[in-house]
Protein backbone atom coordinates (compact mmCIF):
# COMPACT_ATOMS: atom_id res chain seq x y z
CA UNK A 1 0.00 0.00 0.00
CA UNK A 2 1.50 3.34 -0.93
CA UNK A 3 1.70 5.77 1.87
CA UNK A 4 0.07 9.26 1.22
CA UNK A 5 2.34 12.34 2.46
CA UNK A 6 0.46 14.33 5.54
CA UNK A 7 -0.99 17.54 4.54
CA UNK A 8 -2.95 19.29 6.55
CA UNK A 9 -4.60 22.58 6.40
CA UNK A 10 -5.77 25.80 8.78
CA UNK A 11 -7.60 29.16 8.09
CA UNK A 12 -7.95 32.27 10.37
CA UNK A 13 -9.75 35.48 10.62
CA UNK A 14 -8.24 38.44 12.87
CA UNK A 15 -10.27 41.54 13.08
CA UNK A 16 -8.76 44.59 15.33
CA UNK A 17 -10.40 47.64 15.68
CA UNK A 18 -8.73 50.87 15.57
CA UNK A 19 -9.26 54.50 17.38
CA UNK A 20 -10.40 55.66 14.25
CA UNK A 21 -12.92 53.81 13.71
CA UNK A 22 -11.64 51.84 10.68
CA UNK A 23 -11.33 48.09 10.65
CA UNK A 24 -8.25 45.99 10.29
CA UNK A 25 -9.04 42.20 8.86
CA UNK A 26 -6.51 39.41 7.95
CA UNK A 27 -7.37 36.42 6.68
CA UNK A 28 -3.88 33.81 6.73
CA UNK A 29 -5.01 30.36 5.09
CA UNK A 30 -1.59 27.98 5.49
CA UNK A 31 -1.31 24.36 3.68
CA UNK A 32 1.53 21.86 5.31
CA UNK A 33 2.86 19.10 3.41
CA UNK A 34 4.84 16.55 4.35
CA UNK A 35 6.48 15.88 1.01
CA UNK A 36 9.58 16.16 -1.14
CA UNK A 37 9.70 18.37 -4.12
CA UNK A 38 13.05 17.75 -5.11
CA UNK A 39 13.55 14.22 -5.00
CA UNK A 40 13.96 12.16 -8.35
CA UNK A 41 10.25 10.84 -8.16
CA UNK A 42 8.21 13.76 -9.33
CA UNK A 43 4.93 14.50 -6.89
CA UNK A 44 2.27 13.26 -8.76
CA UNK A 45 -0.49 13.36 -5.79
CA UNK A 46 -1.90 16.32 -4.68
CA UNK A 47 -4.71 16.82 -1.93
CA UNK A 48 -4.67 19.81 -0.52
CA UNK A 49 -1.47 21.54 -1.91
CA UNK A 50 -2.26 23.29 -4.99
CA UNK A 51 -0.76 21.09 -7.36
CA UNK A 52 0.57 24.39 -10.23
CA UNK A 53 2.88 26.05 -7.22
CA UNK A 54 3.56 23.03 -6.23
CA UNK A 55 5.40 22.16 -9.88
CA UNK A 56 6.60 25.74 -9.75
CA UNK A 57 8.70 24.63 -6.68
CA UNK A 58 9.79 21.23 -8.38
CA UNK A 59 10.66 22.42 -12.00
CA UNK A 60 12.57 25.31 -10.93
CA UNK A 61 14.01 24.51 -7.66
CA UNK A 62 13.04 27.02 -5.44
CA UNK A 63 14.02 27.08 -2.01
CA UNK A 64 11.53 30.39 -0.64
CA UNK A 65 8.95 32.05 -2.65
CA UNK A 66 7.52 35.42 -1.53
CA UNK A 67 4.83 37.63 -3.92
CA UNK A 68 2.74 40.27 -2.94
CA UNK A 69 0.24 42.56 -4.46
CA UNK A 70 -1.03 45.43 -2.80
CA UNK A 71 -3.37 48.38 -3.26
CA UNK A 72 -2.93 51.54 -1.00
CA UNK A 73 0.12 52.55 1.01
CA UNK A 74 -0.02 50.83 5.04
CA UNK A 75 -0.73 54.01 6.81
CA UNK A 76 2.10 52.70 10.21
CA UNK A 77 1.21 56.21 12.40
CA UNK A 78 -2.52 55.30 12.29
CA UNK A 79 -3.19 51.81 11.95
CA UNK A 80 0.00 49.85 13.98
CA UNK A 81 2.17 47.36 12.53
CA UNK A 82 0.45 44.55 9.91
CA UNK A 83 1.03 41.11 10.56
CA UNK A 84 2.22 40.47 7.13
CA UNK A 85 3.67 43.73 5.39
CA UNK A 86 4.11 44.29 1.72
CA UNK A 87 4.94 47.64 -0.56
CA UNK A 88 2.37 49.28 -2.74
CA UNK A 89 2.34 47.42 -6.37
CA UNK A 90 3.51 43.69 -6.51
CA UNK A 91 6.58 42.38 -4.71
CA UNK A 92 8.63 38.91 -5.80
CA UNK A 93 11.64 37.45 -3.53
CA UNK A 94 12.79 34.24 -4.56
CA UNK A 95 15.72 32.00 -2.76
CA UNK A 96 16.45 29.45 -5.13
CA UNK A 97 18.30 25.48 -4.10
CA UNK A 98 21.81 25.33 -4.54
CA UNK A 99 21.14 23.06 -7.78
CA UNK A 100 20.38 25.85 -10.04
CA UNK A 101 23.16 26.71 -12.67
CA UNK A 102 21.84 29.82 -13.96
CA UNK A 103 19.83 31.98 -11.41
CA UNK A 104 19.18 34.68 -13.92
CA UNK A 105 17.56 32.63 -16.92
CA UNK A 106 15.82 30.65 -14.00
CA UNK A 107 14.48 33.83 -12.19
CA UNK A 108 13.62 35.47 -16.40
CA UNK A 109 11.42 32.04 -16.37
CA UNK A 110 9.88 32.21 -13.04
CA UNK A 111 8.23 35.21 -13.24
CA UNK A 112 6.63 34.89 -16.49
CA UNK A 113 5.24 31.60 -15.17
CA UNK A 114 3.78 33.34 -12.22
CA UNK A 115 2.41 36.01 -14.70
CA UNK A 116 0.04 33.62 -15.88
CA UNK A 117 -0.36 32.06 -12.90
CA UNK A 118 -1.81 34.89 -10.69
CA UNK A 119 -2.89 36.97 -14.06
CA UNK A 120 -0.58 40.11 -13.41
CA UNK A 121 2.16 41.75 -15.00
CA UNK A 122 5.27 39.62 -13.53
CA UNK A 123 6.54 39.15 -17.30
CA UNK A 124 7.51 43.00 -16.94
CA UNK A 125 10.16 42.12 -14.39
CA UNK A 126 13.63 41.94 -15.96
CA UNK A 127 16.97 42.74 -15.05
CA UNK A 128 16.49 46.96 -15.15
CA UNK A 129 14.18 46.22 -11.82
CA UNK A 130 15.79 43.31 -10.32
CA UNK A 131 18.30 43.29 -7.39
CA UNK A 132 20.47 40.53 -5.75
CA UNK A 133 20.29 42.09 -2.07
CA UNK A 134 23.59 41.39 -0.22
CA UNK A 135 22.09 41.62 3.98
CA UNK A 136 18.18 41.79 3.45
CA UNK A 137 15.62 38.89 2.90
CA UNK A 138 17.49 36.22 5.04
CA UNK A 139 15.57 33.07 4.41
CA UNK A 140 12.70 32.81 6.77
CA UNK A 141 12.24 29.14 6.66
CA UNK A 142 14.78 26.59 7.58
CA UNK A 143 18.34 26.41 6.59
CA UNK A 144 21.29 29.08 6.78
CA UNK A 145 21.94 30.24 3.57
CA UNK A 146 24.94 32.71 3.30
CA UNK A 147 24.86 32.73 -0.59
CA UNK A 148 22.56 35.53 -1.79
CA UNK A 149 23.64 34.92 -5.35
CA UNK A 150 20.68 32.74 -5.45
CA UNK A 151 18.27 35.30 -4.22
CA UNK A 152 16.62 37.91 -6.21
CA UNK A 153 14.24 40.64 -5.28
CA UNK A 154 11.82 42.95 -7.51
CA UNK A 155 8.86 45.02 -7.25
CA UNK A 156 6.61 46.41 -9.76
CA UNK A 157 5.34 49.73 -7.96
CA UNK A 158 2.94 50.56 -10.70
CA UNK A 159 0.91 47.09 -10.70
CA UNK A 160 -3.04 47.82 -10.32
CA UNK A 161 -4.62 44.98 -8.17
CA UNK A 162 -7.97 44.18 -9.26
CA UNK A 163 -10.45 40.79 -9.22
CA UNK A 164 -8.34 39.35 -12.02
CA UNK A 165 -5.73 38.28 -9.39
CA UNK A 166 -7.79 37.66 -7.00
CA UNK A 167 -9.75 34.91 -8.75
CA UNK A 168 -6.89 32.65 -9.08
CA UNK A 169 -5.31 33.20 -5.61
CA UNK A 170 -8.62 31.91 -4.20
CA UNK A 171 -8.26 28.72 -6.79
CA UNK A 172 -5.10 27.70 -4.86
CA UNK A 173 -7.21 27.46 -1.22
CA UNK A 174 -8.61 23.92 -1.04
CA UNK A 175 -12.05 25.07 -0.67
CA UNK A 176 -11.91 27.67 -3.29
CA UNK A 177 -14.44 30.46 -2.24
CA UNK A 178 -17.02 27.94 -1.70
CA UNK A 179 -16.70 27.12 2.23
CA UNK A 180 -14.72 28.85 5.21
CA UNK A 181 -13.40 31.74 6.01
CA UNK A 182 -12.83 32.48 1.71
CA UNK A 183 -16.55 32.95 0.88
CA UNK A 184 -15.92 36.76 2.58
CA UNK A 185 -13.46 37.43 0.20
CA UNK A 186 -16.10 39.50 -2.29
CA UNK A 187 -14.08 41.17 -5.04
CA UNK A 188 -16.81 44.49 -4.83
CA UNK A 189 -16.45 44.59 -1.27
CA UNK A 190 -12.49 44.06 -0.62
CA UNK A 191 -11.25 46.49 -3.47
CA UNK A 192 -13.96 49.14 -1.90
CA UNK A 193 -11.20 48.99 0.84
CA UNK A 194 -8.61 51.95 1.96
CA UNK A 195 -5.93 49.24 2.04
CA UNK A 196 -5.81 45.56 0.78
CA UNK A 197 -2.96 43.17 0.14
CA UNK A 198 -3.03 39.88 -1.31
CA UNK A 199 -0.11 37.47 -1.14
CA UNK A 200 1.60 33.82 -1.22
CA UNK A 201 4.47 32.67 0.66
CA UNK A 202 6.39 29.37 0.45
CA UNK A 203 8.56 28.04 2.62
CA UNK A 204 10.13 24.91 4.31
CA UNK A 205 9.07 24.36 7.93
CA UNK A 206 10.55 22.13 10.62
CA UNK A 207 7.65 19.25 11.58
CA UNK A 208 8.86 19.13 15.50
CA UNK A 209 10.98 20.96 17.70
CA UNK A 210 14.19 18.88 17.16
CA UNK A 211 13.27 19.62 12.99
CA UNK A 212 14.68 16.24 11.99
CA UNK A 213 11.60 16.41 9.14
CA UNK A 214 10.87 19.41 7.15
CA UNK A 215 7.17 19.90 5.47
CA UNK A 216 6.25 22.87 2.96
CA UNK A 217 4.14 25.52 4.10
CA UNK A 218 2.08 27.42 1.89
CA UNK A 219 0.81 30.85 3.40
CA UNK A 220 -2.01 32.78 2.00
CA UNK A 221 -3.09 36.04 3.35
CA UNK A 222 -5.33 38.99 2.58
CA UNK A 223 -4.72 41.64 4.47
CA UNK A 224 -7.91 44.73 4.33
CA UNK A 225 -8.46 47.79 6.17
CA UNK A 226 -12.27 49.26 5.50
CA UNK A 227 -12.35 53.15 6.36
CA UNK A 228 -15.58 54.31 7.86
CA UNK A 229 -15.82 57.12 5.30
CA UNK A 230 -15.31 55.34 2.10
CA UNK A 231 -17.75 52.66 3.09
CA UNK A 232 -20.63 54.88 3.45
CA UNK A 233 -21.27 54.12 7.14
CA UNK A 234 -23.47 56.42 8.64
CA UNK A 235 -22.22 55.29 12.63
CA UNK A 236 -19.58 53.44 13.91
CA UNK A 237 -20.81 50.45 13.90
CA UNK A 238 -19.47 47.26 12.23
CA UNK A 239 -20.87 43.33 11.10
CA UNK A 240 -18.99 40.78 8.76
CA UNK A 241 -22.48 41.19 6.41
CA UNK A 242 -21.57 45.38 6.34
CA UNK A 243 -17.55 44.78 5.74
CA UNK A 244 -17.97 41.85 3.32
CA UNK A 245 -21.50 41.54 2.22
CA UNK A 246 -21.82 38.11 3.63
CA UNK A 247 -21.73 35.76 6.66
CA UNK A 248 -20.30 32.65 7.66
CA UNK A 249 -21.93 29.36 8.04
CA UNK A 250 -19.51 26.82 8.29
CA UNK A 251 -15.81 26.39 8.50
CA UNK A 252 -14.08 24.65 5.41
CA UNK A 253 -14.13 20.61 5.75
CA UNK A 254 -11.00 20.10 4.81
CA UNK A 255 -9.75 22.71 7.48
CA UNK A 256 -8.21 21.13 10.76
CA UNK A 257 -8.60 24.51 12.48
CA UNK A 258 -11.02 27.64 11.36
CA UNK A 259 -10.97 30.51 13.90
CA UNK A 260 -11.82 34.15 14.02
CA UNK A 261 -10.55 36.19 16.13
CA UNK A 262 -10.99 39.80 17.76
CA UNK A 263 -8.28 41.95 19.59
CA UNK A 264 -10.14 43.16 22.58
CA UNK A 265 -6.58 44.30 24.11
CA UNK A 266 -7.61 48.29 24.27
CA UNK A 267 -11.18 47.18 25.31
CA UNK A 268 -10.83 44.98 28.66
CA UNK A 269 -14.55 45.69 30.24
CA UNK A 270 -15.95 46.59 27.19
CA UNK A 271 -15.76 49.75 27.43
CA UNK A 272 -14.77 51.03 24.03
CA UNK A 273 -17.04 48.85 21.81
CA UNK A 274 -19.38 45.90 22.34
CA UNK A 275 -18.86 42.80 20.72
CA UNK A 276 -22.25 40.53 19.92
CA UNK A 277 -22.39 37.66 19.62
CA UNK A 278 -20.51 37.36 23.18
CA UNK A 279 -18.20 34.62 23.78
CA UNK A 280 -16.62 33.35 26.98
CA UNK A 281 -13.76 31.58 24.77
CA UNK A 282 -9.96 34.15 25.05
CA UNK A 283 -6.78 33.47 24.16
CA UNK A 284 -3.65 35.63 24.09
CA UNK A 285 -0.65 35.85 22.10
CA UNK A 286 2.91 37.74 22.25
CA UNK A 287 2.50 39.91 18.71
CA UNK A 288 5.15 42.44 17.33
CA UNK A 289 6.95 42.55 21.20
CA UNK A 290 3.33 43.21 22.60
CA UNK A 291 0.80 40.90 24.46
CA UNK A 292 -2.56 41.11 22.70
CA UNK A 293 -5.78 39.70 24.34
CA UNK A 294 -8.47 38.19 21.79
CA UNK A 295 -11.77 36.76 21.46
CA UNK A 296 -12.11 33.81 19.92
CA UNK A 297 -14.79 32.13 18.06
CA UNK A 298 -14.16 28.62 16.77
CA UNK A 299 -15.99 27.55 13.28
CA UNK A 300 -15.86 23.93 13.74
CA UNK A 301 -18.14 23.68 16.62
CA UNK A 302 -21.56 23.72 15.83
CA UNK A 303 -21.99 26.54 19.07
CA UNK A 304 -20.80 29.45 17.60
CA UNK A 305 -23.15 30.02 14.82
CA UNK A 306 -26.10 29.76 16.92
CA UNK A 307 -29.83 28.49 16.47
CA UNK A 308 -29.78 30.31 13.30
CA UNK A 309 -26.88 28.58 11.60
CA UNK A 310 -25.11 31.99 10.47
CA UNK A 311 -22.01 34.06 12.62
CA UNK A 312 -22.91 37.56 11.47
CA UNK A 313 -20.15 39.47 14.10
CA UNK A 314 -21.46 42.65 15.10
CA UNK A 315 -18.77 45.34 16.94
CA UNK A 316 -20.87 48.65 18.42
CA UNK A 317 -18.49 51.20 18.93
CA UNK A 318 -19.49 53.36 22.68
CA UNK A 319 -16.58 55.68 23.32
CA UNK A 320 -14.11 57.77 20.85
CA UNK A 321 -11.27 57.79 23.74
CA UNK A 322 -8.07 56.58 23.77
CA UNK A 323 -5.03 56.60 21.52
CA UNK A 324 -3.36 54.13 19.62
CA UNK A 325 0.44 53.69 21.45
CA UNK A 326 2.89 54.57 18.25
CA UNK A 327 5.55 52.31 16.78
CA UNK A 328 8.62 52.14 17.62
CA UNK A 329 9.97 52.53 14.26
CA UNK A 330 8.77 54.49 11.12
CA UNK A 331 9.75 55.73 8.18
CA UNK A 332 9.34 57.30 5.28
CA UNK A 333 10.46 59.11 2.11
CA UNK A 334 10.08 62.01 -0.25
CA UNK A 335 11.95 63.51 -3.07
CA UNK A 336 13.29 67.34 -3.00
CA UNK A 337 14.87 69.92 -5.46
CA UNK A 338 13.42 71.74 -8.29
CA UNK A 339 13.74 71.26 -12.45
CA UNK A 340 14.09 68.62 -14.24
CA UNK A 341 17.74 68.13 -13.93
CA UNK A 342 19.40 67.27 -10.12
CA UNK A 343 17.04 66.28 -7.17
CA UNK A 344 17.43 64.78 -3.78
CA UNK A 345 15.77 61.15 -2.37
CA UNK A 346 15.23 61.98 1.31
CA UNK A 347 14.48 59.28 3.49
CA UNK A 348 13.62 59.58 7.15
CA UNK A 349 14.05 56.88 9.98
CA UNK A 350 11.91 57.34 13.29
CA UNK A 351 12.91 55.69 16.11
CA UNK A 352 10.26 56.10 18.48
CA UNK A 353 11.66 54.32 21.28
CA UNK A 354 12.25 56.55 25.06
CA UNK A 355 15.77 55.16 25.99
CA UNK A 356 17.02 51.85 23.55
CA UNK A 357 18.90 52.62 20.46
CA UNK A 358 18.73 49.49 17.88
CA UNK A 359 20.35 49.15 14.17
CA UNK A 360 18.03 48.69 10.78
CA UNK A 361 19.12 47.29 7.96
CA UNK A 362 18.11 49.74 5.00
CA UNK A 363 17.75 48.75 1.05
CA UNK A 364 17.05 51.17 -1.63
CA UNK A 365 16.39 49.70 -5.37
CA UNK A 366 16.82 52.90 -7.69
CA UNK A 367 16.32 52.82 -11.51
CA UNK A 368 18.92 53.37 -13.62
CA UNK A 369 17.62 56.65 -15.27
CA UNK A 370 18.34 58.08 -11.90
CA UNK A 371 21.90 58.43 -11.87
CA UNK A 372 22.59 58.84 -7.93
CA UNK A 373 25.75 60.87 -6.98
CA UNK A 374 26.92 58.73 -3.74
CA UNK A 375 29.30 60.97 -2.60
CA UNK A 376 26.63 63.39 -1.78
CA UNK A 377 25.52 60.54 0.46
CA UNK A 378 24.98 62.24 4.04
CA UNK A 379 23.21 60.17 6.99
CA UNK A 380 22.45 62.50 10.14
CA UNK A 381 20.53 61.96 13.61
CA UNK A 382 19.92 64.40 16.00
CA UNK A 383 21.78 67.27 14.03
CA UNK A 384 24.89 64.97 13.73
CA UNK A 385 26.75 62.85 11.35
CA UNK A 386 25.45 59.06 11.85
CA UNK A 387 28.65 56.81 10.30
CA UNK A 388 26.68 53.66 8.50
CA UNK A 389 28.71 50.04 9.87
CA UNK A 390 28.09 48.79 6.60
CA UNK A 391 27.02 50.10 3.43
CA UNK A 392 26.88 47.96 -0.06
CA UNK A 393 26.26 49.89 -3.10
CA UNK A 394 26.05 48.62 -6.48
CA UNK A 395 26.14 51.55 -9.61
CA UNK A 396 23.31 51.07 -12.18
CA UNK A 397 24.55 50.37 -16.05
CA UNK A 398 22.07 52.23 -18.22
CA UNK A 399 19.34 49.47 -19.82
CA UNK A 400 20.28 46.62 -17.53
CA UNK A 401 20.27 46.72 -13.67
CA UNK A 402 19.31 49.73 -11.40
CA UNK A 403 21.36 50.63 -8.31
CA UNK A 404 21.34 49.09 -5.56
CA UNK A 405 22.57 50.64 -1.99
CA UNK A 406 22.34 48.37 1.49
CA UNK A 407 23.12 50.42 5.13
CA UNK A 408 23.27 49.05 8.73
CA UNK A 409 22.46 52.64 10.50
CA UNK A 410 22.32 52.58 14.52
CA UNK A 411 19.10 54.78 15.22
CA UNK A 412 19.66 56.82 18.49
CA UNK A 413 16.35 56.55 21.22
CA UNK A 414 13.98 59.00 20.46
CA UNK A 415 15.07 60.81 17.15
CA UNK A 416 15.11 60.93 13.66
CA UNK A 417 17.04 59.54 11.34
CA UNK A 418 17.65 61.23 7.58
CA UNK A 419 19.32 59.55 4.77
CA UNK A 420 19.91 61.95 1.67
CA UNK A 421 21.47 61.16 -1.42
CA UNK A 422 21.36 63.79 -4.70
CA UNK A 423 20.57 62.54 -8.36
CA UNK A 424 20.41 63.36 -11.81
CA UNK A 425 17.60 62.36 -14.61
CA UNK A 426 18.68 60.83 -17.46
CA UNK A 427 16.90 61.71 -20.89
CA UNK A 428 15.43 58.76 -22.06
CA UNK A 429 14.86 57.89 -25.77
CA UNK A 430 11.82 58.41 -26.92
CA UNK A 431 10.72 54.40 -27.85
CA UNK A 432 11.35 54.22 -23.86
CA UNK A 433 8.55 56.68 -22.59
CA UNK A 434 4.97 54.81 -21.40
CA UNK A 435 2.06 56.06 -23.00
CA UNK A 436 1.51 58.54 -20.57
CA UNK A 437 5.04 59.86 -19.94
CA UNK A 438 3.69 63.27 -18.41
CA UNK A 439 2.21 61.25 -15.48
CA UNK A 440 5.58 60.19 -14.10
CA UNK A 441 7.93 57.17 -13.15
CA UNK A 442 7.21 54.80 -9.91
CA UNK A 443 10.04 54.19 -7.74
CA UNK A 444 9.86 51.45 -5.42
CA UNK A 445 9.42 51.78 -1.81
CA UNK A 446 12.71 51.65 0.55
CA UNK A 447 12.98 48.12 2.87
CA UNK A 448 13.65 48.75 6.27
CA UNK A 449 14.62 45.54 8.31
CA UNK A 450 15.39 45.25 12.01
CA UNK A 451 15.53 43.64 15.15
CA UNK A 452 12.72 46.19 17.65
CA UNK A 453 13.23 46.11 21.39
CA UNK A 454 10.52 44.07 22.93
CA UNK A 455 7.90 45.21 25.72
CA UNK A 456 7.33 41.20 26.86
CA UNK A 457 9.69 37.68 26.36
CA UNK A 458 8.54 36.30 23.16
CA UNK A 459 8.17 32.86 23.07
CA UNK A 460 10.12 30.94 20.56
CA UNK A 461 8.95 27.23 21.16
CA UNK A 462 7.40 26.79 17.01
CA UNK A 463 5.39 23.88 18.12
CA UNK A 464 2.94 24.90 20.61
CA UNK A 465 -0.69 25.56 19.76
CA UNK A 466 -0.68 29.62 18.69
CA UNK A 467 -2.18 31.53 16.13
CA UNK A 468 -0.86 31.64 12.89
CA UNK A 469 -0.69 35.64 12.50
CA UNK A 470 1.92 35.61 15.57
CA UNK A 471 4.80 33.00 14.37
CA UNK A 472 5.45 34.02 10.31
CA UNK A 473 8.90 35.87 10.89
CA UNK A 474 11.50 33.80 13.34
CA UNK A 475 13.14 35.81 15.88
CA UNK A 476 15.68 33.76 18.49
CA UNK A 477 15.92 37.04 20.47
CA UNK A 478 13.41 37.09 23.00
CA UNK A 479 14.30 40.65 23.93
CA UNK A 480 13.49 42.11 20.52
CA UNK A 481 11.15 40.84 17.15
CA UNK A 482 11.65 41.41 13.55
CA UNK A 483 10.16 44.01 11.78
CA UNK A 484 9.78 44.99 8.13
CA UNK A 485 8.40 47.84 7.21
CA UNK A 486 8.15 49.88 3.54
CA UNK A 487 8.08 53.34 2.81
CA UNK A 488 6.61 55.24 0.20
CA UNK A 489 6.59 54.71 -3.94
CA UNK A 490 8.40 57.58 -5.37
CA UNK A 491 6.95 59.17 -8.67
CA UNK A 492 9.60 61.25 -9.99
CA UNK A 493 8.77 63.19 -13.60
CA UNK A 494 11.62 63.34 -16.29
CA UNK A 495 12.75 65.32 -18.91
CA UNK A 496 9.85 64.53 -21.56
CA UNK A 497 10.30 65.67 -24.82
CA UNK A 498 7.01 67.44 -26.94
CA UNK A 499 5.29 64.55 -28.39
CA UNK A 500 3.06 66.54 -30.26
CA UNK A 501 5.87 67.01 -32.71
CA UNK A 502 6.23 63.73 -34.31
CA UNK A 503 2.24 64.17 -34.75
CA UNK A 504 1.98 67.30 -36.24
CA UNK A 505 5.26 66.79 -38.50
CA UNK A 506 3.03 62.88 -39.49
CA UNK A 507 -0.43 64.65 -40.03
CA UNK A 508 1.25 67.70 -42.32
CA UNK A 509 3.43 64.60 -44.27
CA UNK A 510 0.08 62.88 -44.79
CA UNK A 511 -1.44 65.81 -46.00
CA UNK A 512 1.17 66.76 -48.75
CA UNK A 513 1.16 63.29 -50.01
CA UNK A 514 -2.65 63.08 -49.88
CA UNK A 515 -3.01 66.04 -51.76
CA UNK A 516 0.11 66.07 -54.29
CA UNK A 517 -0.41 62.47 -55.08
CA UNK A 518 -4.20 62.54 -55.41
CA UNK A 519 -3.80 65.58 -57.74
CA UNK A 520 -1.42 63.93 -60.28
CA UNK A 521 -3.26 60.74 -60.26
CA UNK A 522 -6.29 62.50 -60.99
CA UNK A 523 -4.37 64.50 -63.69
CA UNK A 524 -2.82 61.21 -65.51
CA UNK A 525 -6.00 58.94 -64.98
CA UNK A 526 -9.43 61.23 -65.50
CA UNK A 527 -10.53 61.78 -69.17
CA UNK A 528 -12.46 64.82 -69.93
CA UNK A 529 -15.47 64.72 -71.86
CA UNK A 530 -18.43 67.30 -73.10
CA UNK A 531 -22.14 65.74 -72.70
CA UNK A 532 -25.29 67.77 -73.55
CA UNK A 533 -27.25 68.16 -70.37
CA UNK A 534 -30.37 66.37 -70.30
CA UNK A 535 -33.19 69.06 -69.33
CA UNK A 536 -35.03 68.37 -66.31
CA UNK A 537 -38.76 67.44 -66.20
CA UNK A 538 -40.01 71.24 -65.37
CA UNK A 539 -37.74 72.36 -68.41
CA UNK A 540 -39.53 69.80 -70.95
CA UNK A 541 -42.94 70.32 -69.48
CA UNK A 542 -42.14 74.32 -70.09
CA UNK A 543 -41.04 73.49 -73.88
CA UNK A 544 -44.19 71.38 -74.77
CA UNK A 545 -46.33 74.17 -73.71
CA UNK A 546 -44.35 76.72 -75.34
CA UNK A 547 -44.67 74.21 -78.15
CA UNK A 548 -48.23 74.48 -78.34
CA UNK A 549 -48.57 78.24 -78.17
CA UNK A 550 -46.05 78.71 -81.13
CA UNK A 551 -43.42 79.72 -79.01
CA UNK A 552 -39.71 79.34 -79.92
CA UNK A 553 -38.58 76.15 -76.79
CA UNK A 554 -35.80 77.61 -73.91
Amino acid sequence: MKLIPKDDFQEELVIRPLHSGDIYASFQFRTLWDTDFMRENKVSHYRLFPKSLGQVISKFSVRELHISFTQGYWRTMQWGQPFIPSPPGAELWVWFQDSVTDVDATWKELTNVLSGIFCASLNFIDSTNTVQPSASFKPLGIGNVTDHSFLRYATLPREIVCTENLTPWKKLLPCGSKAGLAVLLKSEKLFHSSFHSQAVHIRSVCQDWQCKTTSWELRQTVNSVFDLHNSGQAKREWSLFKMFSRTLTEACPLASSSKLYIDITDNPQGEQFELSPATSLLSQAVVLGDRRTFSVYDLTQETTFGSVRSLNLLIRWKSNEGEMLRPLLHAERYVAGYGLQTGEIHTLMYNNHPYRSFPVLLLDSVPWYLRLYIHTLSVTSKGKDNKPSYIHYEPSKDRVKPHLLEMLIQLPPNSVTEVTVQFERALLKWTEYPPDPNHGFYVGSSVISSLVPSTVAMDTNSTRERPLFSSFFPCKEESSYFVRIYTEPLLVNLPTPDFSMPYNVICLTCTVVAVGYGSLYNLLTRSFQIEEPNPGLAKRIANVIRKMRGVPPL
